[in-house]
Formats: C-alpha cells, structure tokens, sequence
C-alpha cells in the first residue's frame, strides 16, 4: 500500500486535514548563505521525488494540564497479516514462527537492535532454556555451533553482539519486514471489538498499520494497554514491583585469577559460593552494592557479565522512573569498576567495555487473559490439555524493600514444575490480540516465575503459530482449536 494512502484516525477530536506551513525554516546555516524561500505544498502528506517527507505541524491548544490535539491524518505505512510489536525473546520468536508458517509478518521495535533484554539489555544469561524444544533449541543450538556461547548449569551464557547477528539473519531469512527504532503509542477496535490497528511513532513520524492478528510482545503490555485491555501491576497490596538491574561487559582480567567470583567457575572448582565471595570482595573495595547478590558470568575466557545493581521503587510505566534508574544504574556500575580497579591487584586491568543501552526490567503490566495464572498453579505444578510452555524455574522474586533484603525475598512456598496454557496468552478484553513473554496473564508470584527469558521464547513460538494458523483458517485466533497447533515446532 503507498504510504500517501492515509487513514484516517481520530487524535483528541475530529478527524481534520493535516495542519502545514511546508518547510521548517529553523536550519543551520553556518556559511551564511541564501536561504531558499520555502515552497508550498499541499497538506497532503506524501512523499516525494527526493524521499522528503511533509514537515507537519501540530494543531491543537492547552487546557489545564492537558494539551488538546487535534485531528489529523495518519498514513498507512503497511498492511500484514500479523504484527508483532517488541523484539525482545518473545517478539523475536512470535515473528520468526508466525513467518515460518507462512503469514506475511511485521516487527516492530524500539530499540535499534532485535532481541530485548538479551542484547540491548546485554542479559547473557538465559534461564530456564535447557530442554526447552523448537526455537529455543535451534538457538541454543546455533550459540554452541557458531562459539557464542555454552550452557553453564541449568542456563546458557551467550555473547550479546554475536546474538544481535544470529537474530537478525534468522529474521531476515524468515521474510520478516523488521521496523526498527519505532515505538507503538496507539490500538484501534472496530465495532466488533477487533484490534484493527495500531499507531507508532518513529523518524518517519506517526503512522498507522494495519494487520489480520497482533501479538503484544513489547514485555511492559504497552500495545495491550493502549488497547484498553485491562491489566495488574506489581504486588496486590501497595504495587511495589520488582527492581531494575543493570548490566555491565568487562574484560582485562583472566578466568583463573576471578574464578571466586564467577558463576560456573567457583563451584566446580570448589571455591564457595561466587556471589558471597564478589560481595564480601566488595566490600573490601570500599563498595556496597544495591544487590545483594552479585554475580559474574563469564561469555569466555576474557570477557565476562556482571549484574549487581539493583533500582528500587521504580515503574516501568513510568518514563521518568526509568530515566532516573538507567542513570543511577549505569553510575553504580561505573563505580564498582573503579572501586576494583583502585583495589589493584588482579583487578589492575580491569575495564568496563560498555554498560546495556535497555536497563534491565523484571516487570511490568499483567494483561489480563482468558487464564490468570497464579500461585496455586506453581503450588501443585499444574497441567493443561493446551500447554505451549514447560516452567522448571522456581519463584524469584528480587527484592521489593532493600530495608529487609537486597537479594531475593523468601518463598512462600516451594513451587513445582508447571505449565502454560495457550490460553493465557489470549487478551481478554479485546479479540486478534495474543501477549507472550513476561505480560501474560499472571497473578504476582506466577510472573516472578514465568517471566525469564526461556519461557519468553516458548510463549513468543506458541503466539506466533496460533497468530498464523488464525489468519491461514480466517477466524479469531482463539477461535482456533488447540489440535490445529500441531507441533510447535517450526
């Protein structure tokens, strides 16, 4: 569809023409030269010869605390048969699934790269990923076939940069359109009450799309929300949820000399416990950090991750919370480095290489879905006749309130292994709309489970496929019996 087809949305009023005085005359000009007189051109928002694109001005006006926008046409950018907004774990594996079987399919994202919290986040450490089947398996598989990475006990460690290309070429392969550096900021219902389409914002400005099926994978349930899906947040008595962690790369040390100190390293070589030993070799730094569990990962022999940073009382909704925690994180970060480095020693040589662009989020909204998991499930290890994902990773909930714990809160209880219901997956409050990753329908406790990465990729593979066979059978993809999956994988 050409991008000068607009459709029309209304944006805090009417539906009106767009709003255009041509040309932005605020241009450096260092040389001092003539500048061109702007030219006229109908508002019509389209494009033309030299790819410029109409410089359009806002109208509306303040009232109180608000500002009243006015109406405008939006352009239709494309039409899919599924968009996936977040390509993080999740998203990267609903896009890759739903192509696979042979949807036309689009992937939006944030960020500049694929993969979320693994490579913006620069997690390198996926949890709860052995034994995991279908995608999960191919790239655990690939990371151990191409050296970017290993298992190290019940997880696999993996180098980020490497990972960003691994993802990319399977998209790419896949057929996937990926629309990177673009945030989803609106949800459009028909009459029925069918998510039609969704409107981003990016470079290109706001535009709108348009697709058969959506899947919410953007970790925070922004699209579900801006659907108006109702959703939970945090802890059921006061919201607190849990915290933010950065993550830092270092190298200019050697495995043997920290081996104390790293996960996977210090136990076999029976050296203690690894995050006892980095905390207490904190300390004696003059440093103590905001986590009370620190822990290095080591990618290989002279490149390592480390996570001991903790930001409390914070939202992920919340764009200033976010700001203040990323800015707070990254200085601790930068902090213990030197603090290590000043100690001397085998941390002489230390160096930060870089600190994640994307802080770390454990939670955000719970979208509410046609099953809320909960804690009973984890008690009695549940099992569902539509189970897409196998859990085996314990409750973990990091601390709430630094006052009682900086690491992670006790259990309520001792969970068993359980499962996942497809249905969980499904938005309740509004139909062509699937969740997967870390937003699915969940009580508090469940989510401090579910929400790891591994299972992200689980959920992401099982929207993807319901997502596809949907648009394949023309029915809602709830509507899908549960046989017609077939095997997940792709």
């Amino acid at each position: 569809m050409k991008r000068r087809d607009a459709l029309q949305f209304v944006v805090g009023g009417g539906v009106g023409a767009v709003a255009s005085t041509g040309f932005s005359q605020d241009r450096v000009n260092p040389e001092n030269r003539p500048i061109p007189p702007r030219r006229s051109r109908k508002a019509t928002g389209e494009i033309f010869g030299t790819n410029e694109r109409l410089h359009v001005r806002t109208s509306g006006k303040i009232s109180g605390d608000w500002f009243e926008e006015g109406g405008r046409n939006i352009p239709l950018r494309d039409s899919s048969d599924v968009i996936v907004c977040g390509g993080g774990p999740a998203g990267f594996t609903a896009a890759l699934a739903a192509a696979r079987r042979g949807a036309n399919v689009t992937l939006i994202e944030v960020n500049g790269t694929i993969g979320g919290v693994w490579t913006s986040g620069l997690l390198s450490w996926i949890l709860d990923a052995v034994n995991k089947k279908g995608i999960m398996e191919e790239i655990t598989g690939e990371l151990k076939t191409r050296g970017m990475g290993r298992r190290v006990e019940s997880a696999w460690v993996y180098d980020a940069e490497q990972l960003k290309m691994l993802l990319e070429e399977m998209l790419v392969e896949a057929g996937v359109k990926i629309r990177l550096h673009t945030r989803v900021v609106g949800a459009v219902a028909d009459d029925s009450n069918r998510l039609t389409a969704i409107l981003t914002e990016s470079k290109s400005g706001r535009e709108a799309w348009t697709a058969k099926n959506f899947i919410d994978c953007t970790g925070d349930g922004d699209l579900a929300a801006q659907a108006g899906c109702e959703f939970e947040f945090g802890r059921p008595a006061d919201g607190v949820t849990q915290p933010f962690s950065m993550m830092g790369i270092l190298s200019g040390v050697s495995t043997d000399e920290i081996a104390a100190f790293i996960r996977g390293q210090c136990e076999p070589r029976k050296l203690g416990n690894p995050k006892k030993n980095f905390l207490t070799e904190l300390r004696s730094a003059g440093i103590d950090p905001s986590y009370g569990g620190p822990t290095i990962f080591e990618i290989r022999e002279g490149l390592y991750a480390m996570m001991a940073n903790h930001q409390y009382n914070v939202s992920a909704i919340n764009a200033d919370d976010v700001s203040k925690a990323t800015i707070e994180g990254r200085k601790e970060v930068h902090a213990i480095v030197n603090a290590l480095k000043k100690k001397g020693g085998i941390w002489q040589d230390l160096h930060l290489n870089t600190t994640s662009e994307q802080i770390g989020t454990r939670e955000g909204r719970r979208i509410m879905g046609r099953y809320y998991m909960t804690g009973e499930d984890l008690r009695t290890g549940a099992q569902f006749e539509d189970n897409i994902c196998d859990v085996t990773f314990p409750i973990d909930v990091h601390a709430t309130d630094p006052k009682v714990t900086k690491a992670i809160e006790s259990k309520p209880f001792r969970s068993k292994n359980y499962q996942i219901p497809l249905r969980a997956l499904f938005a309740r409050d509004v139909d062509g709309l699937l969740v997967a990753g870390r937003c699915i329908s969940g009580d508090f406790i469940a989510h401090s489970s579910y929400r790891v990465t591994g299972n992200a990729v689980a959920m992401g593979e099982a929207a993807g496929v319901a997502a596809a066979i949907a648009v394949q059978e023309n029915a809602l993809p709830h509507e899908v019996p549960f046989e017609a999956l077939g095997s997940q994988k792709v």
